[in-house]
């Protein structure tokens, strides 16, 4: 499966709005982590992951996320907190162009595992070339 941008479940009503994310049901993993970015000063990722994947969902702000499966690319402007973008693992990401109140929600498959990523392009290029020969 590809990356894809997927709507999360929102309700809204005279209080506002609920949203709300069931793993295994409205995306395609299990959750085993949480994490957040915020007080962005630089860019963020610059890496692939090789067994997780990712819903990143901006709760505030702006940023752009760049991803490269090794031989498209395509950028995306996230600022909508009822859309999450869906990055199967072995992705190249990268997020960038916070601003300042930027919140980036990430949920991921996987307990974080820095030996699992690759961490630069070249070593994930070499990466990709291998598990395809």
């Amino acid at each position: 499966m590809s990356w894809e941008i997927l709507n999360i479940k929102s309700n809204f009503d005279s209080r506002g709005c609920l949203s709300s994310v069931e793993g295994g049901q409205d995306i395609p993993f299990e959750i085993k982590r949480i994490f957040y970015m915020h007080h962005v000063t630089e860019d963020r990722g610059g890496h692939a992951h090789i067994d997780t994947d990712q819903l990143i969902i901006p709760i505030s702000g702006f940023f752009r996320v760049k991803l490269f499966d090794g031989k498209h690319t395509e950028i995306f402007d996230m600022h909508d907190c009822t859309k999450g973008l869906y990055v199967p693992r072995l992705v190249f990401t990268d997020l960038y162009d916070f601003t300042q109140d930027a919140v980036c929600l990430v949920l991921s498959s996987t307990h974080y595992d820095m030996s699992k990523s690759l961490r630069s392009m070249d070593a994930y290029m070499c990466f990709l070339k291998n598990i395809k020969d």
